[in-house]
């Protein structure tokens, strides 16, 4: 029995020290951030006649906000005839014809704009993108996804840093619309604004790696054909292209104070649906590039980060091994000395766990130091949320892995903004664009079942602290199990529909 507990409790410790291991990369982050983020970046000088930019507009399937994306666009403070739009539309339903609406409104208001309706989808946006070249007239061109409302100002702020010629691409950061739409948009942009504002701000400013967002963001022509062009042999064609643009020595800029707002998805299978693209395009590219980082001339300490930065998603392989060992680990402990037990966990608890907690609460101290504690109160769901998509997010990093083929699942959207009408704002349960649906939900629903039993037994032993810790486990698996049955009923359109017929 004591070879077993120290099997069990051995094993639980070296998963936590992996955990770890990501953990103090978090802070090397926050490290970075404030030790380089005044290099605020200026441009060398301003183009004393404003070059042609290409608006690129990849859709698929957009009905709900392609009249939204091409308003904001028309509404950009550029001169009509320094601006070419391409409408990249894949779309196999009613938003070809809308788009073809609007596209005929803005070319009668003498705007240089252009249709493109692909019927294959080869390469999904990659392929539309790189397609788009072939018409492109412009030496820039910025990229917007459907769910993006560019403020006006978006390309005065941003093109004259062209006037370097070592640029390939500048990257604005995303805000969000809907950031206060319910609680899972809260905490999504607290996600996004520790990704955004603290990762991306350190690495461009302190000489590493970054990547492209895959929108809001523009790129000199040139240096998409120089580093070989958009390739669809990852779901994450947009870092895949940044690393390979900068091993062929381009630079980029990261503007963290020029925002570029977007929706957020509103309901739990959207978001699984864009994590899952998210997660297993970063393996893929990890299986791409790290090799080649490795043999390129950069300095140790940048190909480390581009290391922890690319492996980084491995860790939900790590959690959902730490949910098979918590309960043996607790049950069958070794007999030893209890000081000894604090020296080994709290360093653990504090890369493993404070370093999460840190990392967001600094990225909300750095966007609104004004306001920024109000955000605490989301920090549990947040832990909770982050334990609960590891099922879906090692499936896909398990895809990643084994060469397992799969499309590009589009994130639905609704056209939900923070003023959006009571209508608008509840209105997308009735639409009929839904996230991926998979077998995850049963899984996630029997770790919640597993979790409530092992914190149950936590509190009946009075281990009160192991109670508190392991808490956030039944949670977050609860959560995106149940909301995600929630969302498979039908609605009341679709109920009344089904009686009819």
């Amino acid at each position: 029995m004591d070879a077993l507990s120290w099997f069990w409790y051995c094993s639980y410790v070296l998963v936590l020290i992996g955990l770890s291991g990501y953990g103090c990369h978090r802070l090397v982050i926050v490290y970075l951030y404030f030790k380089h983020s005044w290099r605020k970046p200026e441009p060398l000088s301003n183009f004393e006649e404003l070059p042609l930019v290409t608006v690129q507009l990849p859709i698929f399937n957009e009905m709900h906000v392609v009249e939204r994306l091409l308003s904001s666009v028309k509404a950009l403070d550029y001169p009509i005839d320094k601006m070419q739009i391409q409408l990249l539309d894949d779309s196999t339903d009613e938003t070809v014809e809308i788009s073809r609406k609007e596209v005929a409104k803005l070319k009668a208001e003498g705007f240089d704009i252009e249709h493109v309706h692909r019927t294959d989808r080869s390469g999904y946006k990659a392929g539309a993108l790189e397609h788009g070249l072939l018409t492109a007239k412009g030496d820039y061109v910025l990229i917007l996804d459907a769910d993006f409302v560019p403020n006006a100002d978006l390309l005065q702020k941003t093109i004259h840093y062209f006037t370097d010629d070592k640029i390939g691409m500048i990257q604005t950061r995303w805000g969000h619309l809907n950031r206060t739409y319910n609680l899972l948009t809260r905490v999504q942009a607290m996600f996004l604004d520790g990704h955004l504002e603290l990762e991306q701000t350190a690495r461009n400013r302190s000489g590493r790696f970054f990547t492209f967002n895959g929108t809001g963001g523009i790129w000199r022509r040139e240096c998409i054909a120089d580093a070989g062009g958009w390739e669809h042999d990852t779901l994450t064609e947009d870092m895949d292209l940044s690393y390979r643009a900068q091993l062929k020595g381009w630079k980029f800029i990261f503007l963290n104070d020029v925002e570029t707002p977007a929706e957020l998805p509103v309901d739990i299978d959207g978001f699984k649906s864009q994590q899952h693209r998210w997660t297993k395009g970063s393996i893929q590219c990890c299986k791409k590039c790290l090799a080649g980082i490795w043999r390129s001339k950069f300095p140790l300490h940048v190909k480390m980060e581009a290391t922890a930065h690319l492996t980084s998603n491995f860790a939900y392989l790590l959690l959902i091994l730490l949910c098979f060992l918590i309960f043996p680990s607790q049950k069958y402990q070794p007999e030893f000395s209890g000081w000894i037990k604090l020296v080994i966990h709290i360093p653990i608890f504090i890369f493993a766990s404070g370093s999460v907690v840190l990392f967001y609460l600094m990225s909300q101290k750095a966007l609104r130091p004004k306001s920024w504690w109000k955000e605490v109160i989301y920090l549990p769901f947040l832990l909770a949320l982050g334990i609960g998509m590891s099922v879906n997010n090692a499936k896909a990093v398990l895809e990643a892995i084994f060469n397992k083929q799969s499309g590009f699942v589009r994130t639905p959207k609704y056209g939900i903004g923070q003023k959006a009408e009571a209508a608008k704002a509840t209105g997308w349960r009735k639409s009929r664009y839904k996230g991926m649906k998979s077998v995850t939900p049963i899984v996630e629903f029997l770790f919640g079942v597993f979790f409530l039993f092992v914190v149950l037994d936590a509190l009946l032993s009075g281990n009160w602290l192991s109670f508190v810790f392991l808490l956030p486990f039944p949670v977050g698996f609860f959560y995106t199990s149940v909301a995600s049955f929630v969302n498979s009923l039908p609605s009341s359109a679709e109920r009344r529909h089904n009686e009819v017929d």
